[in-house]
């Protein structure tokens, strides 16, 4: 029982939620980058929300399946088609030996996920099987552990909560951020334009990080900063006045002055913005952001 790629995709990889532990030794946690997406693929075919799944770009790579799965795809929207029919996104879909899933054309989003009920069984190494650089490569075959053979979890996800995960998920509004240890250095009026000014994608992004187009900003005074511990979602101030944001794939310590972080509800829409995307930032805080995620995890245990 497995899955086989049948064409290679432009950078498709396995990812589960991350290698957290590990930072401390400069090590990266990796994970899907639009963990919201990943976690709603896998509880609409019934895996637990960390389980590993296939994180897509566009050209996204074509599968083939070798035996009966359901199979379930979520976030971005690039017209997965099986055997040449189009399927629903965010709903379970039944799939049979030798069927074919392909993509044709991205429409919404820049990740899609595809999860498979059961357990990919991919390479994994310090508890995760999320890897930097590793993409999918045309004949690879995963198998899949059934999930008769697994603890079965069990989620009940009502429409109201897969609309309410889309508009979170690409929804037009601001960009949350808490401001970071570097937000009262800059100057008054850049700290106007970071809140009113818009702010673009570019094609310098990648799982490290998204350098952003926007108005030059500067610190009262030029100032050296020790380096300190980043996330995903950290906020840089790059020498030349850019903002660059840090995604899934971010180093572990960074010299850069540290605007602010991105709250982690917003983190995949961001992420799923596509190059040239035009956004606003806003300041939020701390209680919120936690208020948020968990209004957004306890929705899964419903």
């Amino acid at each position: 029982m497995s899955i086989k790629i049948i064409k290679k995709g432009m950078a498709d990889t396995i990812q589960d939620q991350g290698r957290y532990g590990f930072q401390h030794l400069g090590i990266q946690v990796n994970g899907c980058i639009d963990y919201l997406s990943a976690q709603l693929a896998n509880a609409l075919v019934n895996n637990p929300l960390d389980y590993p799944v296939f994180e897509l770009h566009f050209p996204a790579s074509s599968f083939s399946f070798t035996s009966n799965y359901t199979i379930c795809i979520t976030g971005a929207n690039f017209v997965p088609v099986v055997n040449e029919k189009s399927i629903e996104l965010n709903k379970p879909f039944q799939v049979v030996e030798n069927d074919v899933l392909q993509f044709l054309k991205p429409i919404e989003g820049s990740f899609a996920y595809l999860s498979i009920q059961g357990k990919i069984n991919a390479p994994a190494w310090l508890e995760s099987q999320s890897f930097a650089t590793t993409s999918l490569q045309k004949d690879t075959a995963y198998d899949i552990t059934p999930l008769t053979q697994l603890a079965v979890s069990k989620y009940t996800i009502d429409k109201a909560f897969i609309a309410s995960m889309q508009t979170t998920i690409f929804s037009p509004a601001p960009i949350r951020f808490i401001p970071g240890p570097a937000w009262n250095d800059l100057t008054e009026d850049s700290i106007t334009k970071i809140l009113t000014q818009p702010f673009f994608t570019t094609l310098q992004a990648n799982r490290m990080g998204y350098l952003l187009k926007g108005p030059t900003l500067h610190l009262n005074q030029p100032n050296q900063y020790l380096s300190a511990a980043v996330t995903r979602g950290t906020l840089q101030l790059l020498p030349n006045g850019s903002l660059m944001v840090l995604m899934a794939n971010h180093q572990t310590i960074g010299g850069y002055a540290n605007l602010g972080q991105i709250i982690l509800v917003d983190l995949p829409r961001f992420a799923q913005l596509k190059n040239d995307s035009s956004f606003h930032f806003s300041l939020t805080n701390v209680n919120t952001a936690h208020q948020l995620y968990q209004q957004i995890q306890q929705g899964f245990n419903h």
